[in-house]
C-alpha cells in the first residue's frame, strides 16, 4: 500500500470506544458530516458470522435511528417474511424469537441479531407510526410467508381458484436461488399469472399482491441457470438487482433514510468480482452521493459459516455450521493498516471490527 494511502488512513481513521449501545456517541460524531446529505447507508459485513460485525451494526443502526432520523432497516433477509418481523419491531405482534427464526437463513439466528430486534421494539413503543423504525426484508427467496398470505386471500375471495393457482408455486416455499433451472421459466409464468389475477381485485388485495410481486422475483431466481456468459444474467446479479428495487421502493417516501444490512460483497459500489452489477452499485447508480458504504472488515480471528459445493447455493444445507480462523492479515492489505492505525487487535479476542474509515 502506498504512503499517499497510509497517510490518508492516519488522516481521516476514526477510532471506535466500543461496540456497546446504550452509551456515549461521542466517537460516532464525525460521521454526521460524512453522512450529511445521505439517505442510505450500506452496513457491510466481511462474513456473515462474525459477531463483532453485528454488535457494531446495532449500534450503528442506534446511533443512525436516535441521531440522524433514520426510519427503516433493510436486511439481507427474506422479503416473504419481513412484514412478520415488522408487525412485531412496529406494533409488538408475536414473539421476537419467532418471528426472527422465520426470516430462515441460519446466519441471523443469533442473540445478537435478536438484540436489534427486540431495541426495534423498544424504541418504537409508545411513538406515533410516523416516527417509528421499520423492517423490511429485501432477499426475494424462500416465500413461505407470501404463499400463506395469498393462500388464505384466495381462499376467502375465490376459493375454486385458489388450488390451481398455487399449487405449481408451493415449491417456492424452501426452494434456493438456482435450484430449478428452466430457459422456459414455466415457474415465473405461473407466478406472473397470479399476479395478474390479484391485480383484478382492486384496494382488498394490497398485501396479497405485495406477497405476489414477490413470487415472481422468486421464481425468477429459482428458475435461473447457476452459470450465464453474461455477469449481468446471473442469479447473482438478478438477486442484487431486485434487493436494490426493494430498496428503492421504500425511498419512495421521500421523507425516508434506510440503513442497509448486508454483507460487503452487496454493499460495494463496485461490481462484485469486477463482473457482477451489486446491490450497491444499483444504489449509486441511481441515487448518487445519497449512498453510503461502510465495509466492516477484521484483521485475524474466527467465524462461523457452512462449507457448501461450488455454485449458487448448491446444497446449502450439506455442511454443519463450523468456526473457522483466519489471519493475521498480510502485509500491505488495508485490514493491517487499519489495525497498526488504531490497534484494535489488543481490544478484542475474536475478529475485530473496532475501526472505521471515511
Amino acid at each position: 500500500m502506498s504512503d499517499e494511502v497510509t497517510c490518508r488512513l492516519a488522516q481521516t481513521a476514526l477510532p471506535l470506544n466500543c461496540l456497546t449501545t446504550g452509551v456515549s456517541t461521542a466517537d460516532l460524531q464525525p460521521l454526521k458530516k460524512v453522512l450529511d446529505g445521505v439517505r442510505i447507508v450500506g452496513l457491510g459485513e466481511a462474513t456473515h458470522g462474525t459477531r463483532e460485525f453485528f454488535q457494531l451494526k446495532h449500534r450503528l443502526l442506534e446511533f443512525l435511528v436516535t441521531e440522524l432520523g433514520f426510519s427503516a432497516l433493510a436486511m439481507e433477509a427474506r422479503a416473504s417474511a419481513g412484514p412478520v418481523v415488522d408487525a412485531y419491531v412496529r406494533h409488538g405482534v408475536g414473539d421476537g424469537a419467532q418471528v426472527l427464526d422465520g426470516l430462515g437463513f441460519w446466519t441471523w439466528q443469533t442473540h445478537d441479531v435478536l438484540a436489534v430486534i427486540e431495541w426495534m421494539r423498544d424504541y418504537n413503543r409508545g411513538r406515533q407510526e410516523d416516527q417509528k423504525v421499520r423492517f423490511i426484508g429485501i432477499d426475494p427467496q424462500q416465500c413461505s410467508n407470501s404463499l400463506a398470505v395469498i393462500d388464505s386471500f384466495l381462499h376467502r375471495t375465490a376459493p375454486d381458484r385458489a388450488t390451481g393457482l398455487l399449487s405449481p408455486l408451493r415449491v417456492l416455499a424452501t426452494a434456493y436461488p438456482g435450484s430449478h433451472p428452466d430457459p422456459q421459466r414455466r415457474l415465473v409464468l405461473d407466478a406472473e399469472e397470479m399476479l395478474a389475477y390479484l391485480r383484478g381485485h382492486g384496494p382488498d388485495a394490497a398485501d396479497a399482491l405485495r406477497h405476489a410481486q414477490v413470487l415472481v422475483r422468486a421464481a425468477d431466481l429459482v428458475t435461473r441457470a447457476g452459470q450465464h456468459t453474461d455477469p449481468e444474467q446471473t442469479v447473482f446479479a438478478a438477486r442484487d438487482r431486485y434487493m436494490a428495487d426493494t430498496v428503492g421502493t421504500i425511498l419512495e417516501d421521500p421523507s425516508a433514510k434506510v440503513a442497509l444490512w448486508a454483507h460487503n460483497g452487496h454493499i460495494t459500489k463496485t461490481r462484485h468480482g469486477g463482473a457482477v452489477p451489486t446491490l450497491g452499485q444499483h444504489l449509486h447508480s441511481q441515487y448518487g452521493d445519497a449512498y453510503y458504504a461502510l465495509g466492516l472488515l477484521f484483521g485475524s480471528g474466527t467465524f462461523r459459516a457452512r462449507r457448501i459445493r461450488p455454485g449458487p447455493w448448491s446444497r446449502p444445507r450439506s455442511s454443519a455450521v463450523v468456526t473457522n480462523r483466519i489471519g493475521p492479515a498480510r502485509p500491505g492489505t488495508i485490514e493491517v493498516q487499519l489495525l497498526n492505525l488504531i490497534g484494535c487487535c489488543r481490544a478484542y479476542s475474536s475478529s475485530c471490527s473496532a475501526c472505521l474509515a471515511r
